[in-house]
């Protein structure tokens, strides 16, 4: 098996970092969407709540537990959004480090390969120049 250069190891692992990215922003979406629901249902409540009609005003105590119940899940959700976005910053700046990583990698493999390209026609011409055998000098 071909031994992998370093920039292949880090592209790899760029990759792996980005997938973890996305993960983090699947999460950060999936979070905000349940926020966004548990909003729009602290809005009924308190439609519910204002409301002139009798039926709501016999259950306008469960209707102030539910709001309480909802506003404390909110908060919760908005600990947990704000933990999750710092966890998406921080698997994207890991992500950009390891692909600054791997940029500079190739650019060294490259020089590297281009000074070993100047070396073998250095090596070549010098090859060249110089005679098969000592007898051919003495002519």
């Amino acid at each position: 098996m071909a031994e992998r250069t370093r920039s292949e190891k880090l592209k790899r692992l760029v990759a792996v970092q980005r997938h973890l990215e996305r993960m983090a922003e699947s999460d950060l979406a999936e979070t905000s969407k349940v926020r966004s629901e548990v909003g729009q249902s602290m809005d009924r409540v308190i439609d519910a709540i204002g409301s002139m009609d009798p039926v709501h005003m016999v259950f306008s105590g469960h209707y102030a537990d539910r709001f309480g119940r909802l506003t404390l899940r909110d908060q919760q959700l908005a600990g947990m959004q704000a933990m999750i976005e710092t966890r998406v910053l921080t698997e994207r700046t890991k992500a950009n480090r390891l692909e600054e990583h791997m940029n500079d990698a190739r650019a060294l493999e490259s020089r590297e390969s281009d000074d070993n390209a100047v070396y073998d026609i250095i090596d070549q011409q010098a090859a060249s120049a110089t005679p098969a055998s000592s007898k051919l000098q003495k002519s």
